[in-house]
């Protein structure tokens, strides 16, 4: 019996926390190399990866965030998909893997920026056009719309992870008597089908965020 709503979220295991170990079982599904023939995963894997490189392109011209951006994207949406199984423990649920994802991207995004082209760096604090009046407000908004970018990243994910499976949380308690199943079964379905999609598209829109920060940099 949980004694709390959100204790649906904590690893069910206390010896070295062994559910933090479904991250490393997309290490298992991405490699394609492992089979002699090409499967339907695999293709559907190149797929993705071939769509999602045409996407990128068009937000920035560095091939190494790109390529990081398709990892992120491939992880993250594996990790969100198989949190939605029963007994499946969900770690973009949690804000520790989230913002230890966020932080150190934006950290070498940022070092990298700030000491290859910091005179461009500067240039985008001050959007161009900006009446002199309001040049230190536009800087300090700039500069704290610059430094939240991690936090909202990872706030993000975790937020949007966290509702579905509340919701699912509070529709699997009222299955306790036949007569709320009739009711609640077609809202499980729709939500279920509703929490794939965001999983989807969270990974998506954390990749796609990340590959526009780094469009900043020349």
């Amino acid at each position: 019996m949980m004694t709390s709503l959100f204790s649906s979220f904590d690893p069910s295991t206390k010896f070295l926390q062994l559910n933090w170990m479904m991250m490393m079982s997309t290490m298992m599904i991405l490699p394609m190399n492992f089979w002699l023939k090409k499967s339907r995963p695999s293709m559907m894997k190149k797929l993705i990866e071939n769509k999602l490189l045409s996407e990128f392109y068009n937000s920035t011209n560095q091939k190494e965030m790109i390529l990081l951006s398709i990892s992120l994207f491939m992880m993250i949406i594996f990790n969100n998909m198989l949190g939605l199984f029963p007994y499946n423990f969900t770690p973009t649920s949690h804000i520790s893997m989230s913002m230890s994802i966020s932080i150190p991207v934006w950290i070498m995004l940022m070092i990298y920026g700030w000491s290859k082209f910091t005179n461009s760096m500067f240039t985008h604090l001050l959007p161009t056009g900006t009446p002199k009046m309001i040049m230190p407000m536009m800087i300090l908004i700039e500069t704290t719309g610059n430094m939240i970018r991690p936090i909202s990243l990872s706030v993000r994910l975790t937020a949007n992870m966290i509702a579905g499976h509340l919701l699912m949380t509070l529709l699997g308690n009222l299955n306790e008597e036949m007569k709320m199943i009739i009711l609640t079964l077609p809202i499980q379905m729709m939500l279920m089908m509703f929490e794939s999609s965001i999983s989807i598209i969270q990974a998506y829109v954390f990749s796609t965020l990340i590959t526009l920060y780094s469009s900043d940099i020349p």
